[in-house]
């Protein structure tokens, strides 16, 4: 081959010179060379190509040149080693069309659809152009007598550019699915720690460098001009995991500076090192999320990451509003208990006690894999609070029967058994002005069921085994246990002895034993000091 212009040495790419310093900024991450594999059964031909190509340097980026010298060889290679972004492929070398089975095999077997293959071949003959580049997933096919060094020179130049386009392109189809995967995620966090660990996993993820490295803040919005910036500390990883415990970056951190910056400016900063992208919500929260990658971020990957702002915007202001329709439900609950409650002064606490033993017990069954289908993620988070509206119905029942200091006759007991279907009815009315599943559900499900006996001896309806809703299964025990360690109109507190033996006496018949066991478990295993304050 002929050099037609220049020297060997002059082969560096200078094409849009204004706009180099930021091109090699958006691909300085691919700091290896480019990767061409040469694939032809003559050596000459490797030989001439290395010469040719030898001193080429593309965007910043030298060229490495690998060879092969049959199909199978090449292909071994290409199973192998997933960066080689294009190849010089000859047609004739084992067989007459070794080449165009290497092509198939490339495109189908290996799935590789982004290097670019230039087919060379001394026998246009065997494989005419015209079917070829109908037929075969190619980008370009020459002959060997037209590849003087120039157009050898343009023939790379252009593939690697093309490689370079459609990695683009596949780079930002893979950002955008790693975003709305993980847009999805963050709404199902609940807590702000929460949110915050899986925004950093998750924009290490859009990264390609995993957490390490990424930390996130927040402060209040809304500050007086002049008042001193301050910021706390959600969460921290990867190198930055120590700061997790403090209320705001240290002052000598060298990347305090840039983070007060992104909060005065309101806006992101990059600054390689340290890039920190700046998040402000429609309900006036505003983030600081710092990321020390070990490239400089290109515009691909800033774009992305403004884009997953938006996102996080969103999903922080549904988990905000979300907390504030839950904290509303739960002061709801509260308030119709405490309603409950204010007639009866000798059952002060008793609520307080039933939501934690039952929440004790609800973590024990799961510990035990009882329960599997009924233990749900929302069955864990809501029995709690919903045990506490078990006795809601009372508000029904008239005060000589409700204070009634001893026992009730027939007739009062009709009256007193009452209050279970009053709270069942209530409670399942007001549920149904609330979509979904809510504490109100539970509550009417305990408040309805929980004087019902496992072997259906019960009131109101005499339901049997599990029919009876497990919520209701586990405050039937947790409310008489706390019933009869604590004082009432009716009676003195029991000694915790003799209340376990009463558990455990009725275990079977009036309560469910896979609850009896996890009651008693937890109270004379895992929290033996539990009745600590009661009176026995």
């Amino acid at each position: 081959m002929n050099h037609e212009q220049g020297s060997e040495e002059d082969w560096i790419i200078e094409d849009e010179k204004d706009d180099q310093s930021q091109q090699q900024l958006d691909t300085s991450f691919e700091s290896h060379p480019w990767r061409l594999l040469i694939v032809d059964d003559e050596e000459d031909i490797h030989a001439v190509t290395r010469l040719a190509l030898s001193n080429i340097v593309f965007k910043g980026r030298p060229l490495e040149i690998l060879s092969a010298h049959s199909a199978s060889e090449a292909f071994d290679i290409l199973s192998k080693e997933n960066d080689i972004n294009l190849i010089l492929l000859d047609v004739v070398m084992e067989t007459d069309d070794a080449g165009l089975r290497l092509v198939k095999r490339i495109r189908e077997e290996l799935k590789n659809q982004l290097v670019r293959i230039v087919l060379r071949t001394g026998q246009p003959g065997q494989a005419p152009e015209k079917s070829v580049i109908v037929d075969y997933d190619i980008n370009d096919y020459k002959t060997k007598t037209e590849l003087t060094t120039q157009r050898l020179f343009t023939t790379v130049i252009a593939s690697l550019r093309a490689y370079e386009g459609l990695l683009s392109i596949e780079r930002s189809r893979i950002g955008l699915t790693r975003i709305l995967q993980a847009s999805a995620n963050l709404y199902e966090l609940k807590s702000l720690k929460e949110f915050a660990s899986g925004v950093l996993n998750q924009i290490g993820a859009i990264l390609d460098v995993g957490a390490d490295g990424v930390l996130c803040l927040s402060r209040n919005a809304g500050l007086r001009s002049g008042d001193r910036l301050q910021t706390s500390i959600i969460a921290a990883t990867g190198t930055y995991s120590d700061f997790s415990g403090l209320n705001s970056l240290p002052a000598d951190c060298e990347w305090t500076a840039i983070v007060e910056k992104a909060f005065t400016e309101k806006k992101s900063q990059f600054q390689h090192p340290a890039d920190v992208l700046f998040i402000h919500t429609r309900q006036g929260h505003e983030f600081a999320i710092l990321v020390t990658p070990p490239w400089p971020l290109g515009q691909m990957q800033r774009d992305l990451l403004e884009l997953f702002c938006d996102r996080i915007a969103a999903a922080f202001d549904n988990r905000y509003l979300n907390e504030q329709l839950q904290k509303a439900q739960e002061a709801s609950v509260v308030a119709l208990t405490d309603l409950a409650e204010s007639r009866d002064a000798d059952t002060g606490g008793h609520v307080q006690r039933v939501c934690r033993l039952t929440n004790a017990i609800a973590s024990e069954l799961k510990k035990r894999n009882n329960f599997e289908t009924d233990l749900t993620p929302q069955f864990m988070e809501m029995v709690g609070i919903a045990s506490i509206l078990h006795d809601v119905g009372k508000v029904a029942t008239p005060d000589a029967v409700l204070l009634k200091a001893g026992g009730h006759d027939k007739s009062e007991r009709i009256i007193m058994e009452y209050h279970a279907l009053a709270g069942e009815t209530v409670l399942a009315r007001a549920a149904t002005m609330v979509e979904g599943v809510s504490y109100l559900t539970y509550g009417s499900q305990i408040a309805g069921s929980h004087h019902e006996h496992f072997d259906g001896q019960g009131y109101p309806r005499q339901l049997k085994g599990e029919e009876i809703p497990l919520s209701a299964r586990i405050v039937a025990v947790v409310d008489v246990f706390d019933a009869l360690l604590h004082r009432r109109p009716y009676k003195e507190p029991w000694t915790l002895a003799d209340t376990i033996a009463y558990i455990k006496a009725r275990s079977g018949t009036q309560f469910d034993p896979l609850v009896v066991d996890a009651l008693l478990h937890f109270i004379q295993t895992e929290n033996p000091d539990w009745i600590a304050g009661g009176e026995h």
